[in-house]
């Protein structure tokens, strides 16, 4: 595996709890809670950029859908059941198995594989959509990370890509609040230093060769105790979508 981007102390966070990835109140319990969120995002945005109908049985057939730091599988699965053909690829070995059994009881084909997007994009592989779901946040050298994601789109390609911002209170809601108050998370889950505010998210995009479309706000509710968008908010969790063009 090439190591051009992967930080070893971020894998192994996660690798540590990938046992836990399907346990919808265990570590991952956040990811659970966020998943429809981003679901809606997600396939709002595929729809919208390659004209397709999401009330038919299987809008995303003929769409071939990378899932970068793809965990346990909690956005790949639902990928496949649209129609999609999967790749879900992890830095963390312990994940894919995780991923891999859960897709064999839910009865989905998905391609899981222990390699990074430098080692795909070096083997030629090519995608209509990356869905990059707070990953960039735990890379050693985000650009890179980013260029590689930008190769392995085709001409025309989206990706998704989300993340954490950075600014007192993101470090309130993702490190205190998250990780020392609730618990959702062990603590050093994250590192407030690696967050990346929307703006040098954009910087980046631009830069790997991306061009961004669309940003939007994950905004949580305490009283509902639920996730929604937010066109206004991207004071914590944002999400954006680039395309190649």
């Amino acid at each position: 595996m090439s190591t051009t981007t992967i930080d070893p102390a971020e894998v192994a966070k996660f690798e540590a709890m990938a046992a836990e990835w399907w346990d919808p109140h265990g570590k991952f319990k956040p990811l659970h809670m966020l998943n429809p969120c981003r679901l809606d995002y997600i396939t709002a945005q595929i729809a919208a950029e390659f004209g397709r109908d999401l009330s038919e049985p299987l809008p995303f057939k003929g769409l071939r859908l990378l899932d970068i730091g793809c965990g346990g599988g909690l956005l790949a699965e639902p990928m496949a059941r649209l129609g999609a053909e999967v790749v879900g690829a992890d830095a963390a070995a312990g994940n894919i198995p995780v991923a891999q059994l859960h897709a064999q009881q839910s009865g989905l084909q998905i391609d899981y594989r222990h390699t990074s997007a430098e080692d795909l994009a070096a083997a030629g592989e090519q995608f209509d959509v990356v869905l990059n779901m707070e990953v960039v946040e735990h890379v050693a050298d985000p650009l890179a990370f980013l260029s590689a994601c930008h190769d392995l789109l085709r001409a025309g390609g989206l990706m998704v890509c989300s993340t954490i911002n950075r600014n007192p209170k993101s470090f309130a809601m993702a490190i205190v609040g998250a990780e020392l108050v609730m618990r959702w998370l062990p603590r050093g889950t994250h590192d407030w230093a690696k967050f990346i505010t929307p703006d040098e998210l954009y910087e980046l995009l631009r830069n790997a060769g991306l061009e961004p479309v669309d940003r939007k706000g994950m905004v949580f509710n305490p009283l509902g105790w639920s996730w929604s968008l937010s066109a206004r908010d991207l004071s914590v969790n944002y999400v954006t979508t680039s395309v190649k063009r």
